[in-house]
């Protein structure tokens, strides 16, 4: 009966409105991350976001900002130089299907980061009159208004909260954020973000000065032999990330062709994230004409659990809501000092990367067997060399690192291209069971970098156009025990296989199927325990049409399996689609997306992304059985405001009850209001 009532919302929305409103590039988004790789494609998603929102001028674009988008291989960016340089500027957007390898897809990606401008190269000296005068500013507010009362907004009578304090949440159920942004060329950037997630209080108790988190920066590029600057909150990448990496991510199922692209040095922290990011000052300055040297320091306080001024775990999710939370916010400091070397050549770049760091307080985990080889003690210090070579059709590349132990890490690629359309990769990695660095980052299936080695192989090609193809196999073994994993030496695989069809403008199909295996603590009936391989196996269609202008429907059908071996395996089954396009009478985007899903049990549960507002990823999983349906609206004025509200609905069949602890919500239908307010100038 509810499906059937869910076939006909999605009928009936198809006959009132065309709807929705999102940059096409969040297409490719979708078509590429796998479940895994969430954290890289959150952070991929607000970066990605920010830049189409401040495209770059294809005329006077440069080789650094191309390689912000992954979806351009090194040789496709090489082609777009070399077309501006024999052609001179673009005069339309459909110029770009005449560089050799650019196919359709790409193409369509692409224009959302571009605009058409003048192709004036002369670089004005920077003037405070011209800044002044001349910059780009924009606020930007969001407000988040759950439509259901979680248990931990409930009241309590003050005998049980004495007993159990974490039991409420010390603030409203009400998320916002504020940002400003000021941007003069692509020279000096500063930004304000204030948040306040649901939960945390808001001018009252301990947040009196009114939000619970305030970042800011001001970054300064280009400015001479000064590359960058930066000043306040700022994230620091360098090389392949074995020693420092915030800036960036290598996940397995990105492009192939941009996996050997390093880290960007400095950049600014625009985001709500509240972990991941350095505060200080960072700057890098060129010495000659391929010699940059980049130096940076950073002191924080930051949330952690301290026992005996011992610091047992750190806390990133930013989150202040309950008593246990406050007691962990700011509860220990560090200083970190870094520097990087680097010669970027036409045919060969190298680099040397040192990083320092100093706890006031000993880091100092409880000892289990999985975490017997964790970062221990109050100083830290990694070195590493980076490298680069070209060889005609050929790329080596990779990181070499130690850490104050003499435990190494090593990365390595080498990435063929018979042409422009074909990339073969070949990834092998070995990370030390011993290897400590508190912000390396890199190509790994461990969220540590530690522990772990590897061979990646992997094909991409658009050679039979309009088809794409990407296929990978990973095989990783780890020598030492891991978390739900009480053995020593265990191996794993995983393989995707993707076909891509693109033909035209109005229609394109995709088929994806990934497998993964490994090994996991199992516990049977009796409550014995054994390590046993879990295997879990996903197959994804998706078909977009667009019928008329500004109008897209797509259709997603998804089917997972997932268990132990020899273990009764749990499925699952996602039908999803969506509708987008403008509404001709009036400067309104919309989106509807209207979902139903079944599963056995939580391994089988289904995951997907869903249009939000600007610069929020909405990435939702579900297990059991029920529907989806939201509602996505923009209206734009004049280019210098723009309203945006979402609305989201979800109801199981199965439960009265949803999720648990202080998120638990009495019954079985779940619903949420966004709203989010632009104003440029």
């Amino acid at each position: 009966m509810m499906l059937k009532k869910y076939v006909l919302a999605c009928l009936l929305a198809c006959c009132i409105v065309n709807i929705s409103a999102q940059s096409d590039w969040v297409e490719w988004e979708e078509n590429t991350l796998e479940v895994e790789d969430l954290t890289y494609w959150q952070e991929k998603y607000e970066e990605l976001s920010e830049l189409a929102e401040h495209p770059f001028n294809i005329n006077t674009i440069t080789k650094e900002q191309l390689e912000q988008l992954p979806f351009l291989s090194d040789k496709l960016i090489e082609n777009i130089l070399y077309y501006l340089y024999k052609y001179g500027p673009m005069v339309s957007k459909n110029e770009l299907l005449g560089i050799e390898g650019m196919d359709w897809q790409t193409r369509h990606f692409l224009k959302d980061f571009i605009y058409i401008g003048p192709a004036d190269n002369k670089k004005d000296k920077f003037s405070i009159n011209h800044m002044l005068k001349y910059n780009k500013q924009e606020l930007i507010t969001r407000l988040d208004i759950p439509l259901n009362v979680k248990a931990g907004y409930a009241e309590y009578s003050p005998e049980i909260l004495k007993e159990k304090p974490n039991k409420k949440y010390q603030g409203n159920a009400l998320y916002h954020n504020l940002r400003y942004r000021f941007q003069y060329r692509n020279q000096v950037f500063a930004g304000l973000t204030a948040e306040k997630d649901a939960g945390e209080p808001f001018f009252t108790k301990y947040n009196r000065k009114g939000y619970d988190s305030y970042t800011g920066y001001l970054f300064l590029q280009n400015l001479g032999r000064l590359k960058t600057l930066a000043l306040g909150h700022y994230r620091a990448s360098f090389g392949y990330g074995l020693v420092m990496n915030m800036g960036f991510s290598m996940g397995k199922s990105m492009t192939l062709s941009s996996m050997n692209r390093k880290g960007k040095g400095f950049i600014k922290h625009t985001s709500v994230d509240e972990g991941s990011y350095l505060q200080g000052v960072g700057a890098t300055y060129t010495l000659g004409k391929r010699w940059d040297l980049s130096a940076c320091y950073s002191f924080r306080e930051m949330d952690g659990n301290v026992e005996d001024q011992f610091i047992k775990s750190l806390k990133t999710d930013g989150y202040h809501r309950l008593t246990k939370d406050l007691e962990k916010k700011n509860s220990f400091n560090n200083h970190l000092i870094g520097c990087n070397l680097s010669y970027n050549g036409k045919y060969v770049e190298y680099g040397l990367t040192a990083v320092y760091n100093h706890f006031n307080k000993m880091l100092n985990p409880d000892y289990r067997d999985y975490n017997r080889y964790y970062p221990r003690g109050k100083n830290f210090y990694n070195a590493g060399v980076h490298y680069k070579v070209y060889m005609k059709r050929f790329i080596f590349s990779g990181e070499t690192a130690i850490d104050k132990q003499g435990a190494v890490s090593t990365l390595n690629m080498l990435t063929y291209s018979p042409d422009v359309n074909t990339t073969f990769t070949f990834i092998n990695r070995y990370y030390d069971k011993r290897y400590q660095s508190l912000y390396a980052s890199s190509f790994s299936e461990n969220s540590r970098l530690q522990n772990e080695a590897g061979i990646y192989i992997g094909l991409e090609s658009s050679l039979f156009s309009p088809l794409k193809i990407l296929c990978y196999g990973d095989f990783f073994y780890f020598p030492w025990k891991r978390y739900q994993v009480d053995r020593r030496r265990t191996t794993g695989v995983e393989g995707v296989c993707q076909l891509g069809y693109s033909h035209n403008n109005s229609l394109s199909m995709l088929v994806k199927y990934s497998y993964k295996h490994y090994a996991k603590n199992y516990t049977s009936s009796n409550e014995q325990k054994y390590v046993l391989p879990y295997i879990r196996q996903r197959l994804h269609y998706q078909l977009s049409y667009v019928p008329i202008e500004n109008t897209l429907l797509k259709t997603t059908v998804e089917y997972i399996r997932a268990g132990f071996w020899k273990q009764r395996m749990g499925q699952g089954v996602l039908v999803r689609e969506t509708l987008k396009g403008e509404l001709p009478a009036f400067p309104i985007q919309a989106s509807l997306a209207a979902a139903w899903f079944y599963t056995d049990n939580y391994d089988s549960r289904v995951y997907f992304y869903e249009p939000s507002v600007l610069y929020a990823f909405s990435m939702f999983s579900f297990y059991g059985k029920g529907t989806r349906l939201a509602v996505n609206l923009k209206y734009t004025y004049h280019r210098w405001l723009t309203i945006q509200a979402k609305w989201g609905w979800t109801h199981y069949m199965d439960r009265n009850r949803i999720s648990s602890g202080t998120e638990e919500i009495m019954g079985s239908n779940k619903a949420d209001l966004q709203f989010q307010v632009r104003v440029k100038w």
